[in-house]
């Protein structure tokens, strides 16, 4: 249930709408929009009548939400979500973000041959896996702390964020002081575990699609985390299972528009393991551009016939300038701008 409370509610008499919703059995999720607060009332309860609330003072109207998602849907921050950085960056605004770098952290060569290439490019986010979940248990599975700590490091000195995957609950105590956004990984999507406890946590978290999972799905997986009070949540389409087996996966680039039609989280797109071909990257990059993606995930490596974890998929260097300045023409044309 949604209340929209009047532009001249008082602080107090928003405070009392609160209490009265919380003994009427619901959790309470309070936003302040440009010129009114809305309250997401949160619980089981049907046997209610919305024209108690109604005629409450402060309260403009009240709407009953049949999404099974409350948060995560547009109705309670209709004017999007925008999660800011402490360096000013911000992702679900009028800029398009770019996180790249390796699919996995090898070594500090690697990593700061590749992050200083695509800062020059670009690139306000340094992506890399420090633990790595694998199909195979006998794949490289990632440095661990140690690959936390270089790319702090390398993030520190070329002037961007960090954004790494968190696999299990233990982790995530340990990635807290290394990383500035969160990663959950297709695979992870619906371990509810993890996603509750990413919701008590004060930082973003970039959630990505399941690879046979549905919208709702994706959105519901968001509501957990946003449940939990971490309202800093931003979506990923990373391509899905399908019948086709050219690609790696179907990259669902309709799901950018829809998912951004029905909530008012960010939306990312992985064309990397959408596509998972080197020579298929850039046009996705460029047509989730123009359906509306507010960031890119990108896997970049220096040498990467020679990367241990997802080669194939990930661009040259030379490649990843080029594309970056593709960008910058398409940007324009849908109203955005790279950030």
């Amino acid at each position: 249930m949604i209340v929209a409370m009047q532009e001249t509610a008082t602080e107090e008499q928003i405070q009392q709408i609160i209490e009265h919703l919380v003994r009427m059995g619901f959790s309470v999720h309070r936003t302040t929009g440009v010129r009114q607060s809305i309250l997401a009332a949160v619980g089981a309860r049907i046997d209610f009548d919305t024209r108690n609330l109604e005629v409450l003072p402060g309260v403009q109207e009240v709407h009953r939400i049949s999404a099974p998602y409350k948060l995560v849907g547009r109705t309670f921050r209709p004017e999007g979500t925008v999660v800011k950085f402490a360096n000013g960056l911000a992702i679900g605004n009028a800029e398009v973000v770019v996180m790249a770098g390796p699919c996995s952290v090898e070594s500090r060569e690697q990593l700061f041959t590749v992050a200083q290439q695509i800062a020059q490019a670009g690139a306000r986010v340094l992506r890399g896996g420090a633990f790595k979940p694998r199909s195979s248990p006998y794949s490289f599975q990632g440095l661990g702390l140690e690959g936390l700590k270089l790319l702090r490091e390398a993030g520190d000195k070329f002037g961007m964020l960090v954004i790494s995957e968190v696999m299990e609950i233990s982790q995530i105590e340990m990635m807290l002081p290394y990383v500035d956004i969160l990663q959950v990984g297709a695979r992870n999507m619906q371990n509810f575990n993890l996603l509750r406890e990413l919701g008590k946590v004060k930082k973003p978290v970039l959630l990505k699609r399941g690879i046979a999972a549905t919208l709702e799905e994706l959105l519901l997986s968001g509501e957990y985390i946003m449940a939990g009070g971490n309202y800093d949540v931003i979506l990923c389409e990373r391509g899905i299972r399908t019948f086709e087996t050219y690609t790696r996966n179907t990259m669902d680039i309709s799901a950018i528009p829809i998912v951004k039609k029905l909530s008012h989280l960010p939306m990312t797109a992985d064309p990397s393991h959408g596509t998972g071909r080197r020579d298929k990257v850039a046009p996705m990059a460029r047509a989730s551009v123009a359906a509306g993606a507010d960031a890119l995930l990108i896997e970049v490596h220096h040498d990467p016939d020679k990367a241990l974890s997802d080669g194939a998929q990930s661009l040259f260097p030379q490649q990843f300038a080029q594309l970056m300045g593709e960008l910058r023409m398409i940007a324009p044309a849908v109203g955005r701008k790279m950030a």
